[in-house]
């Protein structure tokens, strides 16, 4: 009965491995003030290109995420992390990029 508990262990801290998909990942605080001398059209720019990086990003953390589920469903292993697929802090920042653009756009009455 003994062999159960670490097998146990290793297939519990192995799904708290795992990556977690887009809409899980909450934004990081870059920060207001880089967009605080932007115009309107600087800031639409700005969120075109945030939303774009986001668009793949979440793609590619979408396949880490289904690949961190199979791998531990077939290996107990979390794969797609293993192998540095999980974008987590690449969307969080990319996200906060996008908050710190939209509270600047409101500000600015864009």
């Amino acid at each position: 009965m003994k062999p159960v508990l670490p097998i146990a262990v290793v297939l519990l801290s192995s799904l708290a491995a795992c990556a977690p998909r887009p809409d899980d990942i909450s934004a990081a605080d870059v920060g207001d003030n880089q967009y605080r001398s932007f115009s309107c059209s600087q800031l639409a720019e700005a969120e075109t290109k945030y939303s774009q990086a986001l668009a793949n990003l979440s793609a590619d953390q979408n396949r880490a995420a289904t690949g961190d589920a199979w791998g531990v469903f077939l290996l107990g292993l979390p794969l797609s992390s293993m192998s540095g697929a999980d974008k987590e802090t690449k969307i969080a920042i990319t996200k906060g990029h996008l908050q710190s653009i939209d509270r600047e756009q409101q500000r600015e009455n864009c």
